[in-house]
């Protein structure tokens, strides 16, 4: 089956994004990962401190959330940003080419940062996969992601993969400048 020439830039930039990403996130350590730039951020806990009204996660640790989501929502931690991206990549993997019976609660937060590296990077390559297996007809589809959360099944799919494109992009960026930002605040805190 050969691509779509329509999905092939979107592939050729998931793939940059992915990239950048992941080399944007090497060394970074679990200090980083969890700190929260100010109170009351949104990040991910053990289950039983957090203080979010509907955290979500299976296991011992689980993302804060909120529904309905407050406005403006909280600032968030590298964490929880990169643990959002995670969900978002395999759920809608699953939905697409998998079983589609992912819940919020059969994600498992990654409490250390190498482990959360490695599951993001996992959770993007399985996104790709599912994008790769699209024909011409799917992309036009509307509904052919199943994801039952977001837009997936009032949209042809060629706008979810733009979604999800804007997704790792911009959160990408946010987590390069909380990455630039904890820096900056290690760098004052040693010059106090």
């Amino acid at each position: 089956m050969s691509l779509p020439a329509r999905l092939a830039p979107f592939l050729k930039q998931f793939d940059y994004g992915r990239e950048r990403l992941i080399t944007r996130l090497h060394d970074l350590s679990d200090d980083e990962y969890l700190w929260e730039p100010m109170p009351g951020c949104w990040s991910i806990h053990p289950r039983e401190q957090s203080q979010a009204s509907t955290p979500f996660g299976r296991g011992d640790w689980v993302m804060d959330f909120a529904q309905p989501e407050p406005v403006p929502p909280p600032v968030t931690t590298i964490a929880w940003r990169m643990c959002h991206l995670t969900n978002g990549f395999l759920h809608r993997a699953d939905y697409v080419v998998g079983t589609a019976s992912l819940a919020w609660d059969d994600y498992a937060i990654a409490p250390t940062a190498q482990a959360a590296i490695a599951s993001l990077n996992d959770a993007a390559l399985k996104w790709r996969s599912a994008l790769s297996s699209a024909t011409e007809t799917a992309l036009d589809q509307i509904g052919y992601s199943k994801y039952p959360w977001g837009l997936d099944r009032r949209l042809p799919f060629l706008e979810i993969v733009w979604w999800v494109n804007q997704e790792l992009l911009s959160h990408g960026a946010e987590i390069a400048l909380l990455r630039d930002l904890y820096r900056a605040n290690l760098k004052n805190e040693g010059e106090e």
